[in-house]
C-alpha cells in the first residue's frame, strides 16, 4: 500500500485529524496528506521529527527501551509523534476534541503498515 494511501486513510479514519506526515531523520518530508497547508505540517512536523531523533538518542536502552512514541499536547491540539524506524516518523495532528485511544489505536496500525512499505 503506497504511502499516502495510509495516511489518507489514517486523517480520513481519525475524527478531528488535521494531517499525517512521514518524515525522515533530519525532518524532511516524504509524503503528506493533510486538510491544512502542506507546507504548514511540513515545518510542523520537521520539527517534531527532529525532537524525537534527540529523544530517542539520549533516552539509554536501559531505561525502558527505545522511544517508539511521543505526545505533544497543545491548547489545541495534540500531535502524536511515532517512530517508523531509526530514520523516518509519523507525525498525526488532531484538534483536541479528538478521542486520545481512537488516534493512538488509528496511529499505531498506521505505523504498522507504512513500516511494512519501507
Amino acid at each position: 500500500m503506497p504511502f499516502q494511501t495510509i495516511l489518507q486513510e489514517l486523517v480520513e479514519t481519525v475524527p478531528h485529524a488535521v494531517g499525517a506526515i512521514l518524515v525522515d531523520w533530519e525532518g524532511e518530508a516524504v509524503q503528506e496528506y493533510c486538510h491544512c497547508d502542506p507546507y504548514d505540517i511540513r515545518f510542523m512536523a520537521a520539527h517534531k521529527g527532529i525532537i524525537l531523533s534527540r529523544l530517542r538518542e539520549t533516552h539509554g536502552d536501559n531505561q525502558g527501551g527505545p522511544i517508539e512514541e511521543v505526545m505533544v499536547t497543545a491548547e489545541k491540539q495534540h500531535l502524536l509523534i511515532g517512530a517508523v524506524d531509526k530514520d523516518y516518523s509519523l507525525v498525526l495532528q488532531v484538534g483536541r476534541p479528538c478521542p486520545l485511544g481512537l488516534a493512538r489505536f488509528h496511529f499505531k496500525r498506521a505505523l504498522l503498515q507504512v513500516r511494512e512499505e519501507l
